[in-house]
Formats: structure tokens, sequence, C-alpha cells
């Protein structure tokens, strides 16, 4: 079975969590809370990533895979008009950012993700890896 090779990146978890700290500055939102993920196996057959997405819609929600990881991200951004009061815009915006290593088992072709109830869940089945082949040694026998 032929392997893909994927380029290391020795910076992209660094990255994953500054964004995640951070967002696109260097200071965190403030009373910004951060939506609660949760990883688990319950059979050793897939992985269950669930995102907990109160605020966000499925059109704001996207799911990738990139460089061997599960990257989950939503964003969105309100405006609200309201003539009757001072202000002419009120916008505000929010963001989510998670960045999951997958492991090698994992079958990426057929990941599946569904959303309801604010929570996004995430299923990746896990193939079968081969077996670990045994190579023979043999004795090289130096002729004088």
């Amino acid at each position: 079975m032929a392997r893909n090779l994927v380029r290391f990146d020795p910076f992209a978890e660094l990255n994953a969590l500054q964004k995640e700290y951070f967002g696109d500055g260097f200071l965190p939102a403030r009373g910004s809370k951060y939506p609660t993920t949760d990883v688990y196996t319950e059979d050793d057959k897939q992985l269950t990533v669930e995102a907990h997405l109160p605020n966000f819609a499925e059109k704001d929600i996207s799911v990738d895979v990139d460089q061997g990881a599960l990257v989950i991200q939503a964003e969105k951004h309100e405006k609200e008009e309201d003539k009757k009061k001072k202000y002419v815009v009120r916008e505000s915006s929010s963001s989510f950012y998670r960045r999951i290593t997958l492991p090698e088992q994992a079958d990426d072709s057929h990941i599946s993700a569904q959303f309801a109830d604010g929570v996004l869940k995430v299923v990746v089945p896990f193939k079968e890896l081969p077996a670990p082949k045994k190579i023979a040694i043999t004795t090289g026998g130096a002729t004088s």
C-alpha cells in the first residue's frame, strides 16, 4: 500500500495555537469564551470529534483535512442597523479554529460531518494498517 508523503511544517501546531488563542491579533477578544471540543474513540474503529458551536450556523462552519490534520473553522459576522438608535451600524464577529492531528490509521477519504443543535460531529473512520513485514537478513560473505 502506497503512503502519501506530506511536507512537514514544524510551525503548523504553533500557528494553530496562536490563532486559537489570539485570533488574527495578539490580544484575545474581551469576554471571549472558547467553545469546547471533545475528541474521543469508543471502539477503536473511528475517531469522533464534537465541537460545541452554539452561536454558529452550518453556513458559518468549514471542515477540512490539511497535511494530516482535521481543521475546523467557523466565522460569523453580524451587522445590525437600527434607525431609532444613535449609532449607525452595530457590528460583531466571532470565530473558532481547531486543528487536530489525525492518527496514521485515519481514513481521510471517508470522513463525515453533521451539525445539529449547535454541535458539529465529525467522524473519522480508521482503516486497517498493513501488517509489518519481516525482512530477512542474509550474511554477506566477503571473499578474499
